[in-house]
């Protein structure tokens, strides 16, 4: 995927054009001045660590060895993995700079930085789960949620990329654990392999038994839970003019629709006013249709995770079988098709809601699609 096809390295010399890598991307020169915790980063600043860990991971045996495609995902992990740390970085009361949240961060600003770039969303995605999990393998093994989060990142991305990206991290750093972290990483590759989930996605026993592992703290993965559905609830996702209204149109086979939007209307409040009786009407009525055993589609934005995991929680407790659609469209496209609205959404709004938005994924719900429109 190009531009970074294009300063991939590559054979015979394996060289990073940091130069080319500087002048092509404003993120990458961002880091340039962001100070790191001395203890674990003695090489300089943000840009200077990235720039070692592009190295690193040009001098890996098992990186060169990969297609030339995925070697191109893999760099553009590498680059974007400290994506937020010119956003996250401080220093505390004692004088240590801390970048705390930088991962999770990161997963929000890689997906615009490659949605901007008109990335394919599958390997936009891939790439945004491995900036957001790339520091677990350092510390996998002394983490109680380890099995979970293993199991999650293999259905967007592959733990051996993950492994192979927490590699180059290391190696481009000065520190004096890196030998211990190395060991760490090698523990952790060992683990998913176990769990079946190294290079390839965990499989469960069914949807239904995937869904309600990710919802149920404890759960034996490999328990094939009895599917006691008795209806299908659609909540669709998007930011504004990502298509959803058409989508619903094509789709919606006549089912009652909950649509903020609508009831936004009705109830005469303005997107930027206080949401609240637009959320506890909506909720209203969609327990109206649950109560009654009727399938029905959720239209609102539910950019973020927890917004969409109030609207399934919901559904899964009337035992719904749950669908997730995730709606996006090119960033010229969304806006376009907003200021065409007879009732447009602020931009800053907008804005906003792009800073906060974490694409659907299969941990969610039943069955997940993407839907890129326009």
């Amino acid at each position: 995927m190009r531009p970074f096809a294009d300063l991939c390295p590559a054979p015979p010399h394996w060289t990073v054009p940091w130069a080319a890598i500087e002048a092509a991307f404003a993120w990458i020169r961002r880091m340039s001045g962001v100070p790191q915790d001395a203890e674990h980063h003695g090489e300089g600043d943000v840009a200077a660590h990235t720039r070692m860990a592009c190295e690193a991971l040009a001098a890996l045996p098992e990186w060169r060895a990969r297609p030339a495609a995925e070697r191109v995902r893999l760099f553009a992990a590498v680059l974007l993995h400290d994506v937020a740390k010119p956003d996250c970085t401080r220093e505390d009361a004692d004088g240590r700079i801390t970048a705390r949240g930088h991962s999770r961060r990161g997963d929000l600003i890689a997906r615009r930085v490659l949605w901007e770039l008109g990335a394919p969303v599958a390997w936009r995605e891939h790439v945004a789960a491995l900036v957001r999990h790339h520091q677990v393998p350092f510390w996998a093994l002394e983490r109680p949620d380890l099995e979970r989060i293993a199991f999650r990142s293999s259905l967007l991305a592959r733990n051996d990329d993950l492994a192979i990206l927490a590699t180059a991290d290391i190696l481009g750093r000065i520190c004096g654990d890196a030998a211990e972290v190395l060991e760490n990483i090698a523990l952790f590759r060992e683990y998913c392999a176990d769990q079946g989930c190294l290079d390839r996605p965990r499989r469960f026993p069914s949807e239904h038994a995937r869904f309600w592992y990710f919802r149920t703290p404890g759960r034996d993965p490999g328990y094939a839970a009895y599917d006691d559905t008795r209806m299908t609830v659609t909540v669709l996702s998007g930011l504004p003019g990502s298509g959803k209204d058409h989508w619903i149109g094509e789709n919606g086979a006549g089912r009652p629709v909950v649509s903020l939007d609508a009831l936004r209307a009705d109830l005469g409040v303005d997107p930027t006013g206080d949401q609240r009786p637009v959320v506890d009407a909506a909720y209203r009525l969609a327990r109206e249709h649950l109560r009654a055993g009727r399938p029905f589609v959720w239209n609102a934005t539910n950019v973020s995770r927890q917004l969409r995991d109030r609207c399934v929680g919901l559904a899964a407790g009337y035992r719904a079988r749950v669908e997730l659609v995730a709606l996006e469209a090119p960033p010229q496209i969304i806006r376009s098709r907003n200021r065409a609205r007879p009732n447009p959404v602020p931009e800053p709004v907008v804005d906003r809601l792009i800073g906060r938005w974490e694409a659907a994924d299969p941990t969610e719900a039943h069955t997940v699609r993407w839907v890129v429109t326009g």
